[in-house]
């Protein structure tokens, strides 16, 4: 018998929204593959299940996603702001896309993300996180994530994409609109909000394309634009929808992730002194944080046949929604899941998915979360919460929005 804690997930419920691990931990147990009516799908929570959703892309396709990341474009459809290209020309998104289309696009966008490029971007990002951690250090006080979590990756993408400095507070409010226009539900006027942004970015765009169109710079777009190494290049529209992905998978996302790894630092004054004695333990902190609490809680499939999941059938066509919190909490890969422990031999979460469309940003993502982390350590002797924490009410993320420290 189902009990009532599995029955009674739903994500975006006060009690699920502030602790989903009980919740989760009920479905594992029984009702693995749990079809929840609000969402319309078929719910998955153990590891091996939601390992198999993400890895196995001919039973399950990436056709939700797609249809999730393409909403602004939506948006701007019905605000009569695409003016650059024909909707239905317009491509879709890396994570909507499976097969030949995926691989293709992946060849060519994994160009950008090599370790030689992730560690020329090292000594920039390190400066960047100090101009953000400065002010708050200096005023012994402040939030976080306004401060730092939020804007330091933006940043970094817009210095990896080669965004002159000027345009940069632009490239964030674009950022934050396209991010939202995903993710949460709007009324009308926020709706064009997001249609502005993208037209602005994309007006932004076209022209970035005719100034490094022969791809012979240095930033991320070149080498995206350039047409010599196999694969080919982006063509515009492509390029469009990417940077749109690019920070809605790698903006916020990196925000939550360190602003929730020093909630549990700043929370922890054993932990915070053990991370402290040896810089080389802040990955492992990283990398828990992303077990332990993962910024993405789930993803999105769509079963392309009848299959059989711990014991239900899930017919054809059906949205399938891959639990990832669930997945690296469940006990049957993970000792002791709900501890927080940097030192756990088994790190094999799937916060960054599994498979084909493994997070092309991962390495990313964890640099930025480690030099924020090292920085702030490095420029703090106290670091203790300082005031009630707000945290995203979402389904698909998870992490603080406001976090109040003191910094000294």
């Amino acid at each position: 018998m189902t009990s009532d804690l599995a029955l009674a997930y739903e994500p975006l419920a006060d009690d699920v929204q502030a602790n989903p691990y009980p919740f989760y931990a009920a479905l594992r147990e029984q009702a693995p593959a749990y079809w929840l009516e609000s969402l319309q799908s078929f719910v998955v929570s153990r590891y091996d299940d939601v390992r198999r959703v993400m890895h196995d892309h001919n039973a399950f396709s990436s056709e939700a996603m797609g249809a999730l990341v393409s909403r602004p474009v939506e948006y701007a459809d019905a605000a009569d702001a695409l003016d650059a290209y024909d909707r239905s020309d317009f491509p879709n998104s890396i994570v909507g896309l499976d097969g030949a289309a995926h691989a293709r696009l992946r060849s060519i966008v994994n160009r950008g993300f090599t370790p030689k490029r992730m560690g020329v971007l090292e000594a920039e990002m390190r400066r960047t996180a100090r101009s953000f951690a400065d002010p708050l250090v200096a005023a012994g006080a402040g939030d976080l994530q306004s401060g730092l979590s939020v804007p330091f990756p933006t940043t970094v993408i817009a210095q990896l994409l080669g965004v002159p400095p000027e345009r940069r507070d632009d490239f964030r409010r674009w950022s934050e609109w396209m991010v939202r226009g995903v993710f949460e539900p709007l009324d009308a006027h926020q709706q064009t909000e997001v249609a502005n942004a993208g037209r602005e970015m994309g007006e932004y765009l076209a022209a970035v394309i005719d100034e490094r169109g022969d791809g012979r710079g240095d930033d991320l777009l070149s080498v995206l634009l350039d047409a010599e190494p196999e694969g080919g290049a982006l063509t515009p529209p492509e390029l469009e929808v990417f940077v749109f992905t690019l920070l809605i998978a790698g903006s916020i996302t990196t925000a939550y992730l360190i602003g929730r790894a020093t909630q549990l630092l700043a929370a922890d004054p054993v932990l915070l002194a053990w991370t402290r004695a040896d810089r080389g333990r802040v990955p492992r902190v990283v990398e828990e944080t992303l077990r332990y609490d993962t910024p993405v809680q789930l993803m999105f499939r769509t079963a392309t046949a009848d299959v059989v999941l711990a014991g239900t059938t899930i017919p054809n066509r059906s949205t399938v929604v891959a639990l990832l919190g669930s997945a690296n909490r469940d006990p049957a890969i993970f000792n002791h899941p709900d501890h927080f422990d940097p030192m756990r031999e088994s790190t094999e979460h799937l916060s960054f998915g599994h498979g084909v469309h493994f997070c092309l940003g991962a390495a990313l993502a964890r640099l930025e979360a480690r030099v924020a982390l090292e920085e702030l350590l490095a420029q703090t002797t106290v670091l203790e919460p300082d005031g009630d924490a707000a945290r995203v009410a979402s389904i698909v993320f998870r992490g603080p929005t406001r976090l109040p420290l003191l910094f000294r």
